[in-house]
This record gives C-alpha cells, sequence and structure tokens, in this order.
C-alpha cells in the first residue's frame, strides 16, 4: 500500500511512495501525530539524484523488517532538500555539530519538538566501515527513548541552544568597508591553488564556479595572478572526465583531485554557474575553448533539462540501470564498434585517454590527452578543421549514447535554480549574439512569473501544474538579479518592474532588524529556528545574493534605501571573506562591486529611429562586471528605470550617459568617445591559446 507521500508533487518523495515504511512529508499532520503519541521523529532529508540515498532506500527503506521497527517506533518523515532548503540548512548544522560532517542521505532523530538528539547520513545494512547498521542504530534509539529518556532530553535541549545561538546574527553597526580584503582573499586563493590538477583541495574535489567567476573580475581589474588560476582550473575542468565531452555540460563534483572521474549526477544548478563563468572566461581571454564549453553546456541544459513549457528540470541521476554512470561511459570494444574504422579509431585515440582496460572501473571516460589546439598542432590540422573532424565522431558516439537506458530525471523546477538559468542564458544570448538562447531566457522567465508568483506570493517548486511551498530568500535574490540580467539583454522594463516588486517583498517577508535577512519567509512555521545562513555552498547564499540585488536595484532606481539592509553584513564579514573565500566567494563578488569603480551607462536615442548597433555591440560583448546598463527609444516607456529618467538625445543623435560611482560625464554622441570611456574590454577571440 501507498504511504502518506504518494499526493507529493517531489519526484524523491514519490520514489518512497511504495516503501512499505510508513512516511510522512514535513507537515503539521506527522509533526502533531509524534507528539499525540510521544513517538521520536525519524527524519530523512535526500534528493533524487543521490547515489547513497538510492543506495539506503534499497536496503533499508525497502526492508519489511526495517519497516516494522520504524512504523512501530517512531513517525517517519521524508524531506526533499532541494524543496526544503530550510530544513536541509538546520538539521545538517545539528548532523555536523554531532559528527563532524554531514552529506546525503542524511539521517536525524528528533523529538516530538523538532529538537534533534542523535543523526548520522548513510548507515549500512550491516555494520561496516566503522558504521553501525542501521537495525542497530533504531533499537538503540527506541531502548533509549523508553528505558532512558531523561538522557536524551539534555542532549536535545543542548542541541537547540546551539542551533538558535549559531542562527542569531547582530550587526546592528555598520563596520567600515576595507579594499585589503581583496587582495587577502587573492592572497589565501594563490597559497592554497592546487597548480598540478586545478582548483583548491582534494578528492572529492567541487567545481568553485563562483570562487573563479570572482577570479575573473579581479582579472578585470588587472590583478596578474588572478587570471592564470582562473584560466588553469577551467581548462582542467573542460578537459573531460568530470566534463561531458560527448553531449556536455558538468557532472556534481570529481571523486579524485584530477578531475578524472565524476560523481554521475548532473544538476541545474551547477551547468548553469558553470556555462556563466565559461561565458565570462571566453569574454576575458578571447579563447574560444571556453566559448565552445560554455556553448556546449547551454545546449545540453536546453536538449536534456528544458520543459516543453519554459520550465528547466532541477537535474539528472547519477545511476541508470541501477549502475552509477552506466550511461556515461564505455567499453573499449564498444568504442570500436562505434568508430568502425581502424584509422578513425586511431585518431580518436590521439584525442582522448582509450585505453583497454579502461579508467573506470574497466570502461571508459572520454578525456583529453592534450589541449585541443596542441593535438591539432600535433595532428598537422588547423583548430577549426580538427574540432570539425572532432565533433564528427562525437556526433556519432552520441548518437549511439541515446539509445541507452537514460539516467532518471528529476522534472521539479524550483525558483531559484530556474533564475541561474535565466542569467546564463540571457547573458549567453547577449554577449554572443545568439537570440535563441536570448529568447530561452525570456520563456523562462515569464514562465517563472505567471506560474510561480501567485498574488504576492512567490512559490519555490512546481511539477505538474501545481506550485508548492513558500518561497526563500534564494529564490527572492536569484530571481531578481536574474531579472535585472534579462533586462541588460533585452531592456524590456517589465522584467525591471518585476525585479522591482519581487525586491519589496523580500524586503517585507524576510529581514531582520539586525542586519540581513532570514533565510525563510516569516510566514514559514512549524521550525525549530529561523535559519540565517551566509556561507556560500553548491550556491550562493542567500545573504550574498539579496546583498548584490538590493545593491543593483538602488543603482537603477536611484534610492539609496534599497541597499541599507545588505551593508551591515558585507562589512561584518569581511574577515571571513579573507580567511575562508571559497565559503565566502560570492560575497567577494558583492564587495568587489562595492568597492568599485562601479560605471552606470544611459543610452537613448530618438524614438523611431534605429537602435544604435554600435553603441550597443559595445554594451553587449565585452566583459563589464562593474558597469549597470540601461537603453530605451525616447519618450520612455512606462516603468523604465530612473537612471534613464530625464536623459535627452543630443541633436537628435544616439546619446550615452555615464557616471562613474555617481559622478556623471558630458553626455557622449560619438561613438569612438564612448568606447574610450568604457569600462569593458571588447573580445578579440583567439583559438590558437592552449586549452
Amino acid at each position: 500500500m501507498s504511504n502518506h507521500l504518494i499526493h507529493e508533487t517531489s519526484p524523491y518523495l514519490l520514489q518512497h511512495a511504495e516503501n512499505p515504511v510508513d512516511w510522512y512529508p514535513w507537515n503539521e499532520e506527522a509533526l502533531q501525530r509524534a507528539k499525540e503519541e510521544n513517538k521520536p521523529i525519524f527524519l530523512s532529508i535526500g534528493y533524487s539524484a543521490c547515489h547513497w540515498c538510492h543506495v539506503m532506500a534499497h536496503e533499508s527503506f525497502e526492508d519489511p523488517e526495517i519497516a516494522a521497527l520504524l512504523n512501530q517506533s517512531f513517525i517517519s518523515i521524508k524531506v526533499d532538500r532541494e524543496e526544503r532548503p530550510d530544513l536541509d540548512s538546520i538539521y545538517m548544522s545539528a548532523v555536523v555539530a554531532m559528527t563532524g560532517q554531514g552529506g546525503w542521505p542524511m539521517s536525524v532523530f528528533l523529538t516530538p519538538e523538532g529538537k534533534p538528539f542523535y543523526g548520522g547520513t548513510y548507515f549500512p545494512p550491516a555494520r561496516r566501515y566503522d558504521m553501525p547498521s542501521f537495525r542497530d542504530v533504531l533499537i538503540s534509539i527506541i531502548r533509549s527513548w523508553s528505558e532512558a529518556p531523561g538522557e536524551i532530553t539534555p542532549v536535545a535541549e543542548k542541541l537547540a541552544r546551539y542551533l538558535q545561538e549559531s542562527a542569531r546574527w547582530d550587526h546592528s553597526e555598520l563596520p567600515t568597508v576595507r579594499a585589503d580584503t581583496l587582495q587577502l582573499a587573492l592572497q589565501e586563493l594563490e597559497a592554497s591553488y592546487d597548480w598540478q590538477n586545478g582548483g583548491w583541495g582534494g578528492a572529492p574535489k567541487f567545481p568553485a564556479p563562483m570562487t573563479l567567476e570572482f577570479l575573473l573580475q579581479m582579472a578585470h581589474k588587472g590583478d596578474r595572478k588572478a587570471p592564470g588560476m582562473a584560466e588553469h582550473a577551467l581548462r582542467s575542468m573542460g578537459r573531460g572526465g568530470m566534463y561531458d565531452v560527448i553531449g556536455g555540460g558538468f557532472h556534481r563534483y570529481s571523486t579524485d583531485s584530477a578531475w578524472r572521474i565524476p560523481h554521475f549526477e548532473k544538476m541545474l544548478y551547477d551547468n548553469a554557474q558553470l556555462a556563466l563563468v565559461y561565458l565570462h572566461a571566453y569574454q576575458v581571454t578571447g579563447d574560444a575553448f571556453f566559448r565552445r564549453i560554455c556553448e556546449q553546456t547551454l545546449d545540453f541544459m536546453r536538449r536534456e533539462l528544458l520543459q516543453p513549457d519554459g520550465g528547466f528540470s532541477s537535474g539528472l541521476d547519477a545511476d541508470s540501470e541501477g549502475e552509477e554512470g552506466k550511461f556515461y561511459t564505455w567499453t573499449f570494444a564498444e568504442l570500436q564498434k562505434a568508430i568502425d574504422s581502424p584509422e578513425d579509431f586511431a585518431w580518436l585515440r590521439e584525442v582522448y585517454e582509450i585505453q583497454p582496460n579502461g579508467n573506470f572501473t574497466g570502461k571508459i571516460l572520454l578525456r583529453q590527452r592534450q589541449s585541443l589546439s596542441e593535438t591539432a598542432q600535433r595532428l598537422n590540422l588547423s583548430v577549426e578543421a580538427f574540432e570539425a573532424k572532432l565533433d564528427g565522431f562525437l556526433a556519432r558516439l552520441f548518437t549511439i549514447r541515446a539509445q541507452r537506458v537514460r539516467p532518471f530525471l528529476d522534472d521539479k523546477v524550483l525558483t531559484f535554480w530556474n533564475a541561474l538559468a535565466i542569467q546564463a542564458f540571457a547573458e549567453a544570448g547577449k554577449a554572443l549574439d545568439r537570440a535563441d538562447y536570448l529568447q530561452i531566457a525570456q520563456n523562462t522567465a515569464n514562465f517563472i512569473i505567471s506560474n510561480l508568483h501567485v498574488g504576492e506570493n512567490l512559490l519555490r517548486s512546481w511539477r505538474n501544474g501545481e506550485a508548492r511551498n513558500i518561497a526563500f530568500l534564494e529564490d527572492h535574490a536569484g530571481l531578481i538579479l536574474a531579472l535585472l540580467a534579462l533586462y541588460q539583454a533585452d531592456f524590456s522594463p517589465y522584467w525591471y518592474q518585476t525585479a522591482l516588486r519581487i525586491g519589496a517583498e523580500m524586503k517585507d517577508g524576510f529581514i531582520d532588524s539586525a542586519g540581513g535577512f532570514f533565510d525563510t519567509h516569516r510566514g514559514q512555521g512549524g521550525l525549530l529556528i529561523r535559519p540565517k545562513d551566509v556561507q556560500d555552498n553548491a550556491t550562493p547564499s542567500g545573504n550574498a545574493l539579496a546583498a548584490l540585488a538590493l545593491t543593483l536595484l538602488a543603482v537603477f532606481s536611484e534610492e539609496d534605501d534599497w541597499d541599507v539592509p545588505s551593508q551591515r553584513l558585507l562589512g561584518a564579514l569581511q574577515d571571513r571573506m579573507a580567511n575562508y573565500p571559497n565559503a565566502f566567494a560570492f560575497w567577494l563578488q558583492v564587495l568587489n562591486f562595492e568597492l568599485g569603480p562601479e560605471q552606470q551607462v544611459a543610452l537613448v536615442w530618438p524614438d523611431g529611429q534605429p537602435s544604435p548597433r554600435s553603441f550597443l555591440s559595445l554594451m553587449r560583448h565585452t566583459y563589464a562586471p562593474l558597469s549597470i546598463q540601461a537603453a530605451s527609444p525616447v519618450p520612455l516607456p512606462d516603468g523604465s528605470p530612473a537612471l534613464l529618467a530625464g536623459r535627452d538625445c543630443q541633436n537628435h543623435l544616439p546619446t550615452v550617459y555615464l557616471c562613474d560611482n555617481s559622478i556623471c560625464k558630458l553626455p557622449i554622441t560619438e561613438f569612438e568617445t564612448f568606447r574610450s570611456g568604457w569600462v569593458g574590454r571588447p573580445v578579440e577571440e583567439n583559438p590558437t591559446k592552449p586549452n
């Protein structure tokens, strides 16, 4: 029989709807039942693409004996961390405090009041890896709950106090923003950089797109060491293994330190952020390899994650046919058969590491032996001719691979992750003259606004026509940034006005009088604490996103009170940014923008005349992370940003108003004068650079 998850929309929860465990979603009914029956809560948190979540489900949650223990002595609650990041954050902090580490699946035992007293991650069906079996854990807790409840209560109370104190931030003062924080962070990143393999840290190694964005911004400011680290890391990741050279897109992380063997999930949030940073790397360097990776990643997102209505699905599972990575790997014989000419197969082996014994459990993941340009030179081909031949072979492998059983698709649409996709497609559409990318960004933004912004409430997730869950701070702030990126791509006032509306709702629903914002809406009940996380994880923290969103709204609207709430946190977090830059990389980008020099650009032209292509082309095609751009024919349409107000066309000509840190120059009608004062640098494509 189905359990209480059968009416949920989350694919992860629905995967457990037929378990013999009497699962509940996190709701008032489950919490009230725990209180009435005085039973502990077993809280299991995971997500649909999580390999070890599947393993524990098969080993334990499908086991009738385990289910009987849970059903008799516990109230069991299953949570999709992607739908409820607030619960994930609260109880992950508790697990880390108890065990020193966290991860998924997360297994936490709570009092009926929701206070944690024991927890961990994956528990095996039998004792191994120095871990107790899940059955032994359950029996031990059942015994303690019935025979020694006095030992549980102090632990639960102590942990609850710890969580409450950790979530309490008082930044009522405005510490001075220091310019040296950026340089101190750069020094820390350089000292810990892995020049052998690229990136930071050992295995498992994560891609760190926010850190790479910060380095590119510092490169734009003229720092000499930042671009070397960023380019080296991006080239290392793009060679294959963690990057899917056949179908495009990145897996979630590398299980080794050299990006060779991935953990095979493909997540929307990773690919949106990485596509954007590869785009910016192309703009900074002119290296066509970075553009290639950007476009292949966006094309993967469009092909495999974009839904017909306009929303993006959340991600692809690591497993297919019960085996991790089976969809993406090859045997030596399979590759030989696919590339049936011995000469062509030998040619492909010159490009990729293809050995009979494989490089991943006897199978093969394609990874470049050298950079593509170096290989082209060694094979005595131009880069263009080499890539054309290579793409023909990769297309053949893609066609064969497409006939395999595909990994499971988690097709729920999450507001924040879709916001990241909107920004990536909007900026790529603008910078690469890809009208198709811009259209995707526009369609997705319209989908989110139409389906997940109900009245004055933004919602978190959508699936099969139903939107659920009050949105979080990251949803609001991320959507504001996406809409402002889209405005600066097509200059439609509708996106700007919608961003203003979401911004007002964010301030009303999340603001903390002590500074910054809570992660959860003031109307979100049933939580042990109201979390307020400031550290970046795989995505930027909600507070960092909000800080940048409000700063941009202040510039566009010329209303200074927008960014005051975020200023308090920005100053207070500077020591953490300097000492732990990988954990506060988006904050470093916010600080960089605050320090400037920021340039506001307002372009107007007479209504009825063609838009000034040369002016717009310079604005669209250059990397200018410290610029704010607004453009419109005059008279201005309703809803235009205040940044354009009062701007007239000089002598009936297209006119640019440049302001550096709110200090404005004389109106400009000559293109060369505009170019000389513009903060961006045009891309000069150089396909011969090593990649």
